[in-house]
């Protein structure tokens, strides 16, 4: 069973926090972190990401982006990137670690890719917070 779960994107401020929350709340008892490739280290969720994920129920409050470490993911049971390019970089950080990185939207239908919404409309980040929501759940049934 797959117990410590990771799930990755760029600034750990908008899309990973967020997954991390919804899949804490659908998953309880299981470790669940986030971490960014490109992390703004110490900031808390994005206002926009932030506001929608309350407003789900979730808590994000005490938030703080971490940069994404060898060490976090050869301890992950399970690697969640939002892009194929992030799983490539965590494949380049550490390349054991690979086979154990999948796509958060993987069961999604079409792309499996969910975009970041970083400095963009709120319209963007309320289409990739429903993005989250089915990946999340899509993942929670077969975990």
């Amino acid at each position: 069973m797959f117990q410590r779960l990771l799930v990755v994107c760029t600034g750990n401020i908008c899309r990973s926090p967020v997954a991390q929350a919804m899949l804490t709340r659908a998953l309880p008892g299981r470790d669940i972190g986030s971490a960014g490739l490109g992390a703004l280290v110490g900031h808390g969720v994005e206002p926009t990401a932030r506001a929608l994920a309350e407003a789900d129920g979730l808590d994000v409050a005490d938030h703080a982006a971490r940069q994404l470490t060898r060490e976090m993911l050869t301890a992950a049971d399970l690697i969640l990137v939002m892009s194929s390019g992030q799983r490539r970089a965590v494949g380049e950080l550490a390349p054991e670690a690979l086979g154990k990185t999948m796509m958060l939207g993987q069961w999604l239908p079409g792309s499996s890719d969910i975009p970041d919404p970083y400095r963009k409309s709120r319209e963007a980040f309320e289409h990739v917070h429903g993005l989250l929501r089915n990946a999340t759940d899509a993942w929670a049934t077969r975990l």
